[in-house]
């Protein structure tokens, strides 16, 4: 049985302890309604982009341009991982980066060269672990992702996919269902799906096809908003899942809270069991001796 001196050390050492958890969650907390903010105020455009493209594509073949057209042979993957800079958030990090090594086993099992686009400090650790260098690395910025770091990713794959460089881009990242509750997310962002694009063609084209005009002409139209739409792609992954960070890591600071609370009191109970057999002890050693006095 521990004595009271080590006790009541583990309690102050809890006690310490969930201080730090409790303000952790309250500044997730905090965060949470900033990072929504932002993917609502997103939203909107890419909703809109969809639909500008659902529209264009409708008149067009869907072959006009070289992001819409999918390689016979997947030689060449580019996965772009995006995770938190920091840990004690569940687990959100571990869900991505297993996905995200399984996938890559995957594709070089089936003879696939892959490489790596590392968002986030824990991803870039991972990799480099596993003697995988990303060919572009993104640190400090997982809270509070910029359009500049979704610009350059995607300027990277798109380059690469038009000079055949490239025959496949997935993105992974945990989407915000809500504040509580991460899907992990595995989307294709090159080449770009065209059943997505015409998914609303049938409900679209009676409109379109008569109020709808082209100039120069849809093929070309097509061509400048599909870069475009892959940037709102990665930037929308990347603010998704900065508010699934804020939100992971209010839950898993909540849940060491509440471990730390229950900690307590059940050290709080043992300490007051020992010092209570501890005055047991003193009152019988103190009896017996009168005892014996009076014999």
């Amino acid at each position: 049985m521990p004595n009271l001196h080590d006790i009541d050390r583990r309690i102050r050492s809890v006690k310490s302890t969930r201080q730090i958890t409790r303000t952790m969650q309250m500044v997730a907390a905090a965060k949470i309604r900033h990072s929504t903010e932002r993917v609502e105020a997103a939203t909107p455009y890419s909703d809109s982009m969809m639909e500008m493209l659902t529209n264009v594509a409708a008149q067009t073949s869907g072959n006009e341009s070289q992001l819409l057209v999918e390689h016979a042979d997947k030689k060449n993957v580019l996965i772009v991982v995006v995770v938190s800079d920091r840990g004690l958030a569940g687990g959100f990090n571990s869900n991505v980066l297993r996905k995200a090594e399984s996938i890559l086993k995957e594709k070089r099992a089936q003879g696939a060269e892959v490489s790596v686009i590392a968002c986030g400090k824990k991803a870039l650790g991972y990799f480099r672990y596993r003697k995988v260098e990303p060919v572009m690395e993104f640190k400090d910025l997982s809270a509070d992702p910029t359009v500049e770091e979704a610009n350059e990713i995607s300027a990277y794959a798109i380059d690469k996919y038009v000079a055949g460089e490239l025959d496949e881009v997935v993105i992974i990242y945990n989407h915000a269902k809500n504040a509580a509750e991460q899907v992990l997310r595995v989307e294709k962002v090159l080449p770009v799906d065209v059943s997505t694009l015409t998914a609303n063609k049938k409900q679209n084209e009676e409109t379109v096809a008569s109020s709808s005009e082209f100039e120069p002409d849809a093929g070309e139209v097509l061509d400048s908003l599909l870069p475009a739409y892959v940037r709102t792609t990665v930037y929308h992954a990347l603010i998704d899942s900065a508010a699934g960070e804020q939100a992971a890591r209010r839950s898993a600071m909540k849940s060491a809270t509440d471990n730390a609370n229950e900690m307590v009191d059940t050290l709080t109970r043992i300490y007051n069991r020992v010092r209570q057999g501890a005055i047991t002890t003193e009152i019988n050693e103190i009896v017996g001796g009168a005892a014996a006095l009076e014999e």
